[in-house]
């Protein structure tokens, strides 16, 4: 990754902001800017160079990670070894911080351990602006995840059945995916059935799965860093006409996304396109969320995609498209995959078919 570069294209963003440095708490945009991946620390950027601050904890993985930045490692936390460092500068800054990052509590222990002639100034989001465009090797990484997230669906495919426990299928493919080299689940896994199928975010749970109904499955995992994303609903036992016709419906809605997806378009067009096809099934008044989010080293990123949305598509952007329909007590079918924006249209990340599958 080259880190420097994006530190550069932060500092040119400074001048725009009205700051002289930027200060950066969020551990993702951390990461972005100069690899470390632990759980404390602050960076500082600014023309002469970063500066990554975090306690002795660190100091091993710091040192590891850490690219393109200056390390400061102490037995305080972050904030005070800031404070300390910029006292030592001894000059009038105006500093940036990330206005949605940061908490009250947090601004005040900063502006106090800064001088008087040092001021906060909250900047909004001047890293996730940076990280809405992929570059070739998080694409690359992206791509990696993505795949290995779908061979956790074959292993769905392999268990189950009903009776089975959702968190019996949620276990088998966590295992795998930690076999396969997966650092983590992206979110924790949602497999949902029968009447739960109907609960958006339907964590597994002790739940057998029912005789009939469908069942939906919401996985994705992080290798190197970067998220994967994917839902399939499949049926379990006998299929009624019903059922059949929802599912097509959801399927269409989603190609009609996916297809509506490329450079230019804004993000609402890209939602209304799903909601368009839904509508004509008479199905709009059950589809109860946006169409999709962004996806790179956090599992949702801008852009969003829902009907309010005014950000234009451009290449580089990597989103989910996952229209879904719910009948509250009944069932609920989802799917989804994730796209990237390319210079002519969008490329499918997700392998795996979307057909109608009774097991």
């Amino acid at each position: 990754m080259d880190y420097k570069l994006r530190q550069d294209h932060l500092c040119g963003c400074l001048a725009k902001a009205g700051v002289d440095a930027f200060l950066i708490g969020h551990l993702p945009n951390i990461q972005y800017l100069c690899g470390f991946t632990g759980s404390a620390g602050l960076l500082l950027v600014e023309e002469r160079g970063s500066v990554f601050l975090s306690d002795s904890r660190y100091d091993t993985q710091a040192h590891e990670e850490v690219e393109d930045a200056k390390i400061v490692i102490g037995r305080k936390l972050p904030v005070e070894l800031l404070g300390e460092f910029l006292r030592r500068k001894r000059k009038q800054r105006v500093i940036g911080i990330e206005a949605e990052h940061f908490t009250i509590a947090e601004k005040k222990r900063l502006q106090k351990s800064l001088t008087s002639s040092m001021r906060l100034k909250d900047v909004s989001s001047p890293v996730e602006r940076l990280r809405l465009i992929k570059d070739a090797e998080e694409l690359a990484r992206i791509r990696e995840a993505v795949n290995l997230g779908a061979k956790l669906f074959d292993r769905v495919l392999q268990v189950m059945h009903a009776g089975v426990m959702e968190t019996e299928v949620a276990a088998e493919m966590e295992l795998l995916a930690r076999q396969s080299g997966a650092e983590a689940m992206s979110f924790p896994t949602i497999i949902a059935s029968g009447p739960r199928s109907a609960l958006p975010h339907g964590r597994a749970s002790a739940q057998p799965v029912p005789s009939a109904g469908f069942v939906v499955c919401d996985f994705g995992v992080i290798l190197a860093g970067y998220c994967s994303d994917q839902t399939r609903t499949i049926w379990v036992g006998p299929v009624s006409d019903e059922a059949r016709r929802v599912y097509d419906a959801v399927r269409e809605a989603q190609q009609a996304a996916v297809d509506a997806v490329r450079p230019g378009i804004t993000a609402g067009e890209v939602d209304h396109a799903a909601r368009e096809v839904l509508q004509k099934a008479g199905l709009a008044n059950h589809f109860t969320h946006s169409t999709g989010h962004g996806v790179g080293l956090e599992i949702h990123e801008a852009p969003r995609i829902a009907a309010t949305q005014k950000d234009v598509l451009e290449p580089g952007m990597v989103i989910t498209i996952e229209p879904g329909v719910y009948f509250p007590g009944k069932w609920g079918v989802r799917i989804e995959d994730m796209v990237a924006v390319t210079s002519t249209g969008c490329e499918l990340l997700t392998p795996t078919g979307k057909e109608f599958i009774v097991v």
